[in-house]
């Protein structure tokens, strides 16, 4: 027994003397290997950054190549790392931006920079902070804002080059900007430039050539109080085009017309050139070209349950007195039966046995839903669900606010008309 305790006390004595030692020892070990670490990321950085630099140089070589609109007399081409540009010295604003959506923003993880600077290639002098807003220093050293009312908008969007640091920060450039209401440019413009980027996001092997600008003319107001006169647009575009899948597709959309889904802004690239004036795609062979420009699928772009997304019908598309899915707002709690028209795209029965049909948007983007619930089924002879799938119809109701979208209940077949 009392040799099991003198080891005790010997073992206990031979740990309590060591770990100075131990800890000394690890100490040591530790600085080595965080120094190495250190290292290992300098040098992780640095490859990093020459990858960088390759891929922006093979993309500004692609761009220069295949997706850069004809320059007209007199015109200056201006290119950054992965954006270029011809600046409209009258406007103050570039007269289009051309870039790459390149399809390593799947994996990018880079944010925004706010980085806003004046753009030192545009020999003339591009437009600048006191185009936007106007700041004042008070008296207890904080800044006030004197806004103009505008955003300074993008055309080449910052997120489009998150896995590039200098990409994203170049977008900053005042070259690339334009007054845009907010309304325009956080909301509807940004649902546009999202659209784009889910392109890549669901077909990670393809880049998209892509062409944004304001549309130019010479009767647009001016913000005055600007330092350098810059010009508001009215309408804006926007160019896309995947030249693996030969397709293409636009947007032309009014700053003060915001009130749809992005579905009724498509247009075709032929329409835009007619606008503008300008050949966008001047290296298409005529049988490319006709693919490409002439035709605006939006269905083609899109996967999953967006994929039959329409947009609202027109006044010119539906009979008199009757309304589009995004009109039918306007009558909440109104005490007579409207008429609201639209293409059924999505239908859903419940296990319960209700039936949900959404018009010209799906579950859970739906702008307008019809609800025939269970008792009233008997009253259809055919299975509404099946039947009126990818149709054109007309439903007659009171329309409902249920969770912010508007909603009508019908009864009975005679309640819903097929158009042809």
């Amino acid at each position: 027994m009392r040799i099991k305790v003198l080891l005790l006390v010997i073992a206990t004595f031979v740990v309590f003397f060591a770990l100075p030692v131990y800890s000394q020892n690890a100490e040591t070990e530790l600085e080595k290997l965080n120094a190495e670490i250190s290292k290992l990321n300098r040098c992780r950085d640095s490859i990093l950054a020459v990858v960088e630099k390759i891929k922006l140089d093979q993309l500004k070589t692609q761009l220069i190549e295949k997706g850069l609109p004809e320059l007209k007399n007199g015109e200056e081409l201006i290119c950054h790392s992965a954006f270029c540009l011809v600046y409209d010295e009258e406007h103050e604003m570039a007269k289009w931006t051309a870039h790459i959506v390149s399809r390593d923003i799947v994996t990018g993880g880079i944010n925004r920079t706010n980085d806003f600077r004046i753009d030192s290639l545009i020999k003339t002098g591009s437009s600048e902070e006191e185009d936007y807003f106007l700041t004042e220093e008070k008296q207890d050293g904080t800044l006030k804002y004197d806004g103009f009312g505008y955003d300074r908008g993008h055309l080449a969007p910052s997120a489009d080059f998150r896995w590039s640091a200098t990409a994203l920060s170049e977008s900053y450039f005042y070259s690339n900007m334009t007054p845009q209401l907010p309304a325009f440019n956080r909301e509807l413009w940004a649902d546009i430039e999202s659209f784009v980027r889910e392109y890549v996001y669901n077909n990670p092997n393809q880049d998209l050539f892509v062409v944004t600008a304001p549309v130019l003319r010479d009767d647009l107001p001016k913000q005055v109080r600007s330092k350098n006169n810059v010009s508001i647009p009215e309408y804006h575009y926007k160019i896309v085009v995947d030249l693996i899948n030969k397709k293409g597709i636009a947007f032309l959309v009014s700053q003060n017309n915001l009130d749809y889904p992005i579905e009724s802004y498509v247009v075709t690239i032929d329409s835009i050139e007619k606008i503008t004036g300008i050949n966008y795609y001047p290296k298409l062979s005529p049988d490319e070209e006709f693919l490409i420009e002439s035709k605006s699928d939006i269905s083609l772009w899109r996967t999953g349950i967006k994929k039959n997304d329409v947009a609202p019908l027109t006044k010119a598309e539906m009979p008199k007195n009757c309304y589009n899915t995004v009109e039918a707002k306007q009558f909440y709690d109104y005490p007579k039966n409207v008429t609201i028209c639209g293409t059924v795209v999505g239908t859903h029965k419940s296990r319960k046995g209700h039936i949900f049909i959404n018009l010209d948007k799906s579950f859970p983007h739906q702008i307008f839903t019809a609800t025939i619930w269970k008792s009233n089924v008997i009253n259809f002879s055919y299975e509404p669900e099946v039947f009126l799938l990818n149709k054109k119809v007309c439903i007659e109701g009171k329309v409902k606010d249920y969770e912010g979208t508007p909603s009508v209940y019908p009864e009975n077949e005679k309640a819903i008309r097929i158009l042809k």
